[in-house]
């Protein structure tokens, strides 16, 4: 399994969970960003600097994931492509998009986007709590547990 992070908006706290359990694991790890990244010193930490632009992280991201791989993301229509292709996708508060909630999550997604262009104000998601990591630590040890 390769870890694959949606980097530009992942928190930083999520990314901190992710080296240390890259390395507890031997698990690779790759954030994928339009700027650059800072990682630990590490062979199996990477960072990929992809040019500015919309969707470009993530369309790299689907470009190199394979079957069994698992991608790091809060976004959507990302984790929908991932899914397709055969990996895992989780989002950085610890859920965990599948086959079968993807199309639900992926109308809402649709639905809100509908509300914010006819100007409705939706607000943004809350910030990250430690529940969330929590939640997001305990979910990835689990599928790198089932990997190993």
């Amino acid at each position: 399994m390769h870890i694959w992070v949606d980097a530009d908006a992942c928190p930083s706290v999520i990314k901190e969970i992710l080296f240390r359990a890259a390395q507890r694991t031997r698990t690779s790890v790759t954030l994928v960003a339009n700027q650059f990244i800072r990682v630990p010193p590490s062979p199996l930490i990477k960072s990929l600097q992809v040019p500015a632009g919309f969707d470009v992280a993530d369309d790299e991201i689907v470009k190199r994931v394979a079957s069994g791989d698992l991608v790091i993301t809060a976004d959507i229509p990302l984790a929908a492509e991932v899914i397709e292709k055969g990996a895992q996708a989780l989002s950085p508060r610890g859920e965990l998009h599948t086959a079968d909630n993807i199309r639900q999550r992926l109308n809402m997604c649709d639905f809100m986007d509908t509300m914010r262009a006819s100007g409705v104000q939706t607000g943004g998601p809350p910030a990250m709590s430690q529940s969330d990591r929590q939640a997001f630590a305990n979910h990835l040890d689990r599928l790198l547990a089932s990997a190993g």
